[in-house]
């Protein structure tokens, strides 16, 4: 299933009117993203300014809606594991004993649960910081994910989508100026 060409195909079939919003639509594909549904649309003959904030938008909302939905989950595991902590600690104290319980911290990362892609972004997090990882993320991942595992880091969610935003404007914006020059050198 090649999602490209069929976004392509109903882009040529709906009236003017719907054309953007089937671009936005792309936009909150992973892997086509603003850029390409930008692409997709200027092809399929939208307006390149039109197509561009068609594809912004479309990728924004989708990045807006995974980054609030991940930060109040990370939110919610905290909580628990906090909860959990403070438990464990009060059920110590209340046995007599003063040892502190080594499973109680909360911020330590599970070792099983680690994998090598996560190793991976957290040296990245760390070597670039939110805006090298969020500016430069687009070349290898979508926004989407990048920005779900940003804030899966203890990343604040407005501090991601102000980074993602400015991605998703600069690499959309930059690819819709690209093909929408070569395809007005064309015709």
């Amino acid at each position: 299933m090649d999602l490209i060409p069929r976004f392509q195909d109903l882009v040529a079939q709906v009236p003017e009117l719907v054309q953007p919003l089937i671009v936005a639509l792309a936009g909150a594909v992973p892997f086509i993203e603003g850029e390409g549904a930008a692409v997709i649309g200027v092809i399929g003959g939208v307006h390149p300014v039109a197509a561009v904030l068609a594809g912004i938008a479309g990728n924004f909302l989708c990045v807006l809606v995974l980054v609030t939905l991940s930060s109040r989950t990370r939110s919610a595991i905290m909580s628990h594991r906090r909860n959990r902590a403070e438990a464990r600690e009060v059920t110590l104290v209340g046995a007599g004993s003063v040892a502190h319980d080594e499973n109680a911290d909360v911020d330590a990362p599970e070792s099983g649960r680690k994998t090598a892609r996560w190793v991976k972004f957290q040296r990245a997090l760390d070597r670039y910081g939110v805006p090298g990882v969020s500016l430069l993320g687009p070349l290898l991942l979508p926004t989407q994910f990048t920005a779900t595992m940003l804030t899966a880091s203890g990343v604040a969610a407005r501090r991601v989508l102000f980074w993602q935003g400015l991605a998703i404007i600069g690499w959309t914006t930059l690819l819709g100026v690209v093909v929408g020059g070569v395809v007005h050198t064309v015709t």
